[in-house]
Parts: structure tokens; sequence; C-alpha cells
């Protein structure tokens, strides 16, 4: 009777109180006993200085006194125990922390701390003492980090001074430190694909690094200079400086690669980078990842008012736009091509002047400096042409010529001996085509003749041969329309249509792709990071009306669909838009 009567009873309500201030009360408690030696046990002794300890407190924060208090050591009876290798300021600041969770990190002792936190165990403070080196860190002084970080094996020191090295190896690459790395700590910092470095700053780095010490290094010239990605280092630089460096002339291998980059220009052709069998996997290694892709959108008539100087470039990480230094004039219909990561903006018509002149000039921009310089001129003004890069070349092609009268000619500037030379004229001149190049050829589709009638040409210039070769085609009807190379097709995007087909280069067929949601002409296109992106142009609207467009839409080829991307910070056409590749954000915004 007496259970069912305990049953029939409510729950006993059970209240679980926390004294969040008992821990750390008690905590000061104890630090109090210790400074007063009350109920102290043992004392810790350094330099002739004793510390008086409890060791019940002692063990509970190290695995070391741990150990040292609760197994058959002879410190277990002890009264005093000498702790070797830490002195007697250190050892009291540890204590202190062990007693009150507080100590001072400075560079005056953040290296003995961090030797007795680790040989006491005690990895918060151990990691404490990580942070701290951690927040001095420089490119001046990463290297010695590294070493140090190996020395106290510490791994989240070490990680952090090591991705500073990689991030800052521009700086990084002249200090004092580098110079004593060893052959295999340099190898692993120039084979790494994330390291922050021009392929030109790589040679200079490896070459002070043998200059240091030429009779003991000379020999590791070979191994080194197959960590510089010769594809991505511009040819006069290649070919007339680090080709001519007494280091490289005296290693047969070095002489053997850059003259397997040499036939591969000169024959245009791909066929060579067997020729050499160390070769082959130099010349396909990827850019390193540091290296990023950005669209650059410049020049064209920006908001139909005039001939614009403004030069934006479109980071797809953050979405943003930011303005890079202006145009030194304003060019009608010019063309823009990137080659060797600049931005080549050559010809048009200068409208700065009361009266507009054709012009032969060409003007660089690079992402580096984001300054405008001067190349070497055109052999012939013109305007309203077509630009395409190819391996070390640029090759121009018609438009308007000094007689403005619609031309074939065409011209191709070797940046590898900075000039220009006359190539074989076009069978067939036309306006506002669709151009690519790919495969040692450069395909022109469509655009119009000189009364403006739309062309169903494919016009095909083998580059080796100096040959032009022409076949009508129905599908093709495009003019004032960009063409883009994104997985071995060429994509056609719109003109005067919202049509865009892809021309299979391998299978030498057309393709389908998704509308453009307008009819678009006079817009700009580039592929970034296997992506198709189209900017501005005009469009013709539901009332048949020609409208400027501020449109920024991305295509993908593997959902064959368009997304909006936003738009332009201003409605552009007749622009130019292309993929330029840089290390880090080193333009001002203007």
């Amino acid at each position: 009777m007496d259970s069912v009567l305990s049953m029939d009873q409510p729950a006993e309500n059970v209240f679980h109180y926390k004294d969040q201030e008992q821990s750390s009360s008690l905590l000061l408690q104890l630090n109090r006993l210790r400074l007063e030696k009350i109920l102290t046990d043992v004392s810790l002794c350094s330099d002739h200085k004793e510390i008086p300890c409890h060791r019940n407190v002692l063990v509970s924060s190290s695995p070391y006194f741990k150990a040292m208090f609760c197994s058959n050591f002879l410190e277990t009876q002890q009264a005093k125990v000498t702790i070797k290798g830490v002195t007697s300021n250190i050892l009291s600041s540890i204590i202190d922390y062990v007693y009150t969770g507080l100590i001072s990190i400075s560079m005056e002792i953040v290296l003995p701390l961090m030797q007795a936190a680790s040989m006491l165990q005690y990895g918060r403070l151990f990691e404490a003492c990580s942070s701290f080196l951690q927040d001095q860190l420089s490119p001046e002084n990463c290297l010695s980090m590294i070493r140090l970080s190996e020395i106290m094996s510490c791994n989240s020191l070490k990680n952090r001074a090591k991705e500073m090295a990689m991030k800052s190896f521009s700086d990084v690459s002249v200090s004092e430190d580098l110079c004593e790395l060893s052959l295999p700590e340099l190898m692993g910092y120039l084979e790494d694909d994330s390291l922050c470095a021009e392929e030109e700053q790589v040679f200079e780095t490896l070459v002070a690094w043998i200059h240091h010490d030429p009779l003991s290094r000379r020999g590791a010239i070979g191994d080194l200079f197959k960590k510089v990605r010769l594809r991505y280092i511009h040819p006069t630089y290649l070919f007339q400086f680090i080709a001519n460096d007494p280091l490289i002339q005296s290693s047969t291998l070095c002489t053997e690669l850059i003259e397997s980059v040499r036939r591969l220009m000169f024959a245009v052709s791909t066929k060579c980078i067997t020729d050499t069998a160390d070769f082959k996997p130099l010349w396909v290694a990827p850019r390193r990842y540091s290296y990023h892709d950005m669209l650059v959108v410049v020049g064209g008539r920006k908001n139909n008012e005039q001939t614009s100087r403004e030069a934006l470039v479109y980071d797809e990480q953050s979405e943003k736009w930011q303005w890079l230094a202006k145009l030194p004039v304003r060019l009608y219909k010019a063309s823009y091509v990137a080659l060797h990561s600049v931005l080549y903006v050559i010809g048009g018509l200068t409208t700065n002047t009361k009266y507009s002149q054709l012009s032969t000039t060409v003007y660089t921009l690079s992402l580096k400096t984001n300054q405008w310089r001067t190349a070497n001129h055109m052999l012939e003004p013109r305007f309203a042409h077509q630009s395409v890069s190819y391996l070390h070349f640029i090759f121009v092609l018609g438009g308007l010529g000094p007689d403005r009268q619609l031309t074939g000619s065409v011209e191709r500037y070797n940046s590898m001996f900075n000039q220009w030379e006359t190539m074989a004229p076009m069978p067939e001149a036309v306006l506002h085509p669709a151009v690519a190049a790919a495969n040692q050829r450069i395909y022109m589709f469509g655009g119009e003749d000189a009364v403006q009638n739309p062309v169903r040409l494919i016009q095909v210039y083998h580059i080796a041969r100096n040959m032009w070769s022409k076949m009508e085609n129905r599908t093709v009807k495009n003019v004032s329309a960009p063409a883009a190379i994104l997985d071995d097709k060429i994509y056609i995007i719109g003109g005067y249509t919202r049509r865009m087909i892809a021309y299979d280069i391998k299978a030498n067929r057309f393709i389908k792709c998704a509308n453009l949601k307008e009819r678009r002409m006079h817009h700009s296109a580039t592929v970034l990071n296997n992506k198709l992106y189209v900017t501005g142009g005009r469009h013709i609207n539901g009332h048949d009306v020609i409208e400027d467009s501020d449109s920024f839409e991305c295509y993908d080829p593997k959902m064959d669909t368009w997304v909006s991307k936003g738009a332009l910070p201003y409605k552009l056409f007749d622009h130019g838009s292309l993929t330029l590749t840089h290390i880090q954000q080193t333009w001002a915004k203007s």
C-alpha cells in the first residue's frame, strides 16, 4: 500500500544550480594560499629561486606534473623539485598563469616561454605564444619563422608563415633569408601551384639563390629551371634575357628547353613539344592558382554620348566593378585584344581633336601597373577592324583603311621581336565579322560587304602557311557579333539576331545554343572561368527600336542557359571585353 501511495505522489522538482563564479573564485583563493605559503607542499626551483606550489594544482594543470607527482618518480617524495632548462622568471610567469590564467607575452620572452610551455605541456599557453608570433609575421621574417616553427614543432605558426611566404613571394624573394634556403626547400616553393609570383620573378629568384653560393649551387640550375613555367613568360623576356643569361647558357638542359619553346613558336604548331622528353609536361603545366582571371571592359560608346576613355575591371568573386586608368585618348572603333596578360588597344579613329584622324597607335595596359603605355605602331592606319591573338602573335584584320574604304589587308604583330609585318590579305573584305583563333587558324564568320549586305561566308586563315581559304555557308548570317572560344567550340553570339550558334572545330559542324533574350549587336564577349560573359551592345526592342544596353549576361555551356549578372555601370557598345590574368590587385580607383 505504501508503494502505491508513493507512485501517486507528484514528481520531485529538481533545481540544477550552477555557480558561475565558483571556479574562478576557487582559483583566486588557491592563489592567495600559494602567495601566503598556506598548505603548499612542494617548491619548484630554478636559478636558486624557490616557488612554493600545491601539488594537486600542478597535477590538475599539466600532464607533465601529473606524471611527475603521480608516478614512482623521486619527485613524489621531494619537497623541492628542480626544473631544468627553464629560467626562474619564465617558471614564475608560468606558475602565475596556472593559478590565474593570466600571462604577458612579449618578444623578449616569447621563445623561452614557448619552449617551457612545450616542455611542461601547457598546450594552450604554447598556442598563445604561436598566436603572438603569428601577429608579428611579415614578408621579411616569415622564412625565419618557418625555421623557428620547425624547431618548436609548432604547426599553426608554420602554416601561417608558409601562407604568408606564398602570398608575399615578391617581397620574400628579395630577402636574405631566401638565399639561405636549402635546395629542397627552394624547389618546394617554386613548384607550388599557389605561389604568388610571375614566372619572370620565379626565374630571377632561382638565379639570385645560385649566385649566393655559386660554387656549390651551379649544378642545380637544370632542376630549378624546370620549375619555371616557360609558357607564361613573355617571349621578349625569355629569348632576350633568360636565353642570354650565363647560367642558362652553361646548362645543356636549359638551352634545350628554350630551343623547344622557340621551335614551337616559330612553327606555330604544337607538334614539337614532343621533341624533348622533358619539355611536354613543363609546357602543359597550368598557371599557378594564385593567378586570378578578371574581366576587363574598355573603350566604346558610353551612354550614346561620346567615345569613352573608361576602362573597368570585374572581379567574378566579389561581383564588383572597379575603375582602371583611363585611356590616353578617345578612340572610335578601335580593336581590343589580350596577349601575355596585357591589354592592347589598336588603331581606331581619334576623336580628341577637331578633325578625327585614323590611328596606327597601339596602347597597352597591364593590371600589374595600371598604366597605359604605347607599343610599336601598326604599319597602316585603320578603324572598325578586328584583332585576335594566337601564341605570341596579334593579327589585325580588315576594317576601314587610310582612304576610309573597306580593306582586306592583314597585319601581324610579333611580340617576340616587337615588330609588325604584312600578311596575306583576306579573300573577301568584310566589315564586322565574328573572329576567333584556334588550332593554328583564324576563323572569320560572316560580316557585311561594302554596301552593308550580310555575307554568308566562313574565311579561314592558316597561320603557319600564311594562306586563306573561304567557303559559303548558309548557317552564317551575323553582323557586329563577337566570337569566343570555349572547349574547342567557337561561339558566335547574336549579330542583329537573338541566335547563338557554336562551331565545333573538330567535328566541322554548327550546333544551335540557347537564344539571347533580345536581338543584339555591337556587343562584346569573353570567356572567364569556363563561362561566356557578354557585355553591353545595342538591342532591338519589341517596337523594333534600337537601344543602347548596359546588360551583363553569362552563358553556361554545360547547362546551355543564360543568367543575368546585373548591369554595367553605364550603357556601352562597340567596346572591348577581355580576360586578363593578374596576381594581386594593384590598381587604384580613378
